[in-house]
């Protein structure tokens, strides 16, 4: 398939504490980056996601006294895995990845900023109801076909698809440009959740 002028991708959260030696790496998150340099070079619209979360963040199990990273709590809009503390604000964790190379990008979306909530998804947070501005972005730009790639599969690329496909867009994601964390058996949840909400699922080699 080739990118036409309706084309997005997006890039989610290839951000150095994501990768290899990061607060929440997830196992060869650097190995899709030459892979998301080279096929942003095929799309005339990029834009990328970045994890932005103030210090003492809901979601850090730190926040929590005798709470451990990836327990689960409850909280005002459900469910809430409690991660290590990652991604924040203004730290060389928070930085994407160094040899990210994506100059055409137009479009950075920040994520997970406010305190209260925690945010996969580049269109919605995770209450489901806060928008963040892509989709209407999108539209007003007549872009309705969505590309993902990015960190992690099973979360933040996952989110995204889902709350994309609600609102209407066409969405694909790039599999092998893609990595998961893959949380007691969260990948195969989130690859069959996509599925079935009609979300196509290609390897790079078929983006030409």
């Amino acid at each position: 398939m080739t990118p036409g002028a309706s084309d997005f991708l997006l890039i989610v959260d290839v951000q150095n504490d994501f990768c290899p030696g990061g607060a929440l790496a997830v196992k060869d998150g650097d190995a899709i980056v030459p892979l998301i340099n080279d096929l942003a070079r095929r799309f005339r619209h990029v834009g990328l996601t970045q994890d932005w979360h103030p210090r003492g963040h809901q979601s850090f199990a730190s926040s929590h006294p005798g709470r451990k990273p990836f327990e689960t709590i409850a909280v005002a809009y459900g469910t809430q895995t409690l991660w290590p503390d990652h991604c924040v604000q203004d730290t060389a964790g928070a930085a994407f990845h160094p040899k990210l190379h994506v100059p055409r990008a137009e479009l950075v979306i920040r994520k997970g900023f406010d305190p209260a909530i925690d945010s996969y998804s580049a269109l919605y947070e995770n209450d489901h109801t806060t928008p963040t501005g892509l989709a209407g972005y999108l539209r007003e730009r007549g872009l309705t076909q969505l590309w993902l790639a990015g960190i992690a599969t099973d979360y933040c690329v996952a989110w995204s698809a889902l709350d994309a496909r609600r609102e209407g867009f066409k969405v694909t994601i790039i599999e092998d440009a893609c990595r998961a964390i893959d949380l007691e058996g969260s990948l195969d949840r989130a690859m069959a959740a996509m599925r079935e909400a009609g979300v196509a699922v290609l390897r790079s080699a078929a983006v030409t």
